[in-house]
């Protein structure tokens, strides 16, 4: 099945494929609750190691001079 699908959209217009390729993305991008959920949790988990002094914050231009290729 997998084979006449591809040899189909070969056969199609660029604009229709792009159309196809938006549809199919916007398929898999949907929401999951369960990663949701996880993170709704991780943010928790985050905020309280922040309130409690587990965890320090650090501001953009440190994070990004840290990670420049500079």
């Amino acid at each position: 099945m997998a084979t006449i699908l591809r040899e189909e959209v070969r056969k199609l217009p660029d604009l229709e494929k792009l159309a196809l390729v938006d549809e199919i993305l916007t398929e898999l991008d949907r929401p999951d609750p369960d990663i949701d959920v996880a993170w709704a949790a991780e943010v928790r988990e985050r905020r309280s190691a922040y309130q409690t002094g587990r965890m320090e914050s650090r501001s953009y231009a440190d994070v990004m001079k840290r990670y420049s290729r500079a």
